[in-house]
């Protein structure tokens, strides 16, 4: 793990903070959402099939820095849509950045050059770029070719000027653990990033391919075949050990989804990142009004198959700081990659999927549309 010093203290001060309080539910990063609008159109996204009226809605930056503080978690990530087309993110990041969290810019680079004049390097900043592959599996991944070279011209240029960088990393089912093996020498040794975030996809309810997301049995028996390629390798990884021990079927962990909560344009999405079933206007209403025994993988249909960093590394890292021996022995030896897995979670008991996207979209877009706002409304900053 490559998790800088200064941040790994002060999201385990958090944590135990929390525990001495008797606090079990708490957030751990505050997924930001500015907006869904994207210059990309992936298969496998499902967070921009949206009407225009949506797509042109934009959180201010009072918006934004009103929900970290409501919120209170020490890292803030800023997804998307495409982040950079806000006009007004470098504002939200230098406000994010004064309070003193840590703050992962989600980009896919096109725009990175153009607008790294609007930031200043810090130990708080971050360019998290996404990257799923070498040159051929990442524009397969986004739908477009040239989207790999223009990256890593980005990342090299970012680097050169002193930001922290990190590559994010998505993986599905036509990946191939050799090129993958090759891709994070790559990433570790020519681009010198901090570290890589990698996580199998999540099938969302209207992604336009739904044909390519791993399986959770798959998604284990790729990381093991992948860190058995690693052995011996520094790759850096910007995620928790205990995370990548799940990866590979040696923890069976519970998802945690109010550790990354998610505040968008239409308020705080109900349950996590990758489920919108409802949205409350509140951080407080959506810890204390969702009923978060209905999801999870056991649970709920939908989340059968979910194995991403955003239900699962706030239950990695919580086991980290509860069992700080174990995590530090997988820190030395590595991830086992050859003892039997641990039994998963079994799905006898879980709820059928209720499929809400579309009837929820037309009911947001109706309101969105009867108290347009246009002072909230943003045209593509490209």
């Amino acid at each position: 793990m490559t998790v800088p010093l200064i941040q790994q203290i002060r999201v385990g001060a958090y944590i135990m903070s929390r525990k001495l309080r008797g606090i079990d539910r708490y957030p751990l990063v505050l997924m930001l959402e500015p907006l869904f609008r994207c210059n990309l159109a992936c298969d496998g996204c499902g967070k921009i099939d949206y009407p225009d009226a949506i797509l042109n809605k934009r959180l201010s930056v009072e918006d934004c820095l009103q929900a970290v503080d409501e919120c209170g978690a020490p890292v803030v990530s800023i997804p998307g849509g495409e982040p950079l087309l806000h006009k007004e993110i470098g504002e939200i990041v230098a406000g994010i950045v004064a309070r003193k969290k840590f703050v992962y810019l989600c980009t896919n680079a096109l725009l990175m050059l153009k607008k790294l004049d609007l930031f200043s390097p810090s130990p708080y900043l971050t360019f998290s770029v996404h990257l799923d592959g070498n040159r051929e599996h990442h524009d397969r991944a986004v739908s477009q070719e040239g989207v790999f070279d223009r990256a890593v011209e980005a990342i090299r240029e970012a680097r050169k000027r002193g930001f922290r960088v990190t590559v994010n990393t998505t993986l599905f089912d036509f990946a191939d653990t050799t090129d993958m093996a090759a891709f994070m020498d790559f990433a570790t040794d020519e681009l010198d990033v901090e570290g890589v975030t990698i996580a199998p996809g999540y099938a969302y309810e209207r992604a336009p391919n739904q044909e390519h997301f791993l399986t959770r049995a798959r998604t284990k028996t790729f990381f093991r075949e992948l860190f058995r390629k690693g052995k011996g390798k520094k790759w850096r990884f910007n995620q928790s050990t205990m995370y990548l021990d799940f990866l590979a079927g040696n923890q069976a962990y519970h998802c945690t989804p109010w550790g990354n909560p998610t505040r968008n344009i239409f308020g705080w999405q109900k349950p996590c990142y990758l489920i919108g079933e409802g949205y409350v206007q509140t951080f407080k209403e959506l810890m204390e009004d969702t009923d978060w025994d209905l999801y999870g993988t056991g649970n709920y249909e939908k989340c059968a198959d979910c194995m991403v960093h955003c239900g699962y590394e706030p239950s990695a890292v919580a086991d980290t700081v509860a069992r700080p021996l174990t995590a530090l022995k997988v820190a030395l030896r590595g991830v086992d990659t050859e003892k039997p897995m641990v039994a998963d979670i079994p799905l006898d008991g879980q709820r059928p999927a209720e499929y809400v996207f579309e009837n929820l979209t037309k009911d947001l877009s109706r309101d969105v549309v009867e108290r347009k706002d246009p002072a909230r409304d943003r045209s593509d900053a490209a």
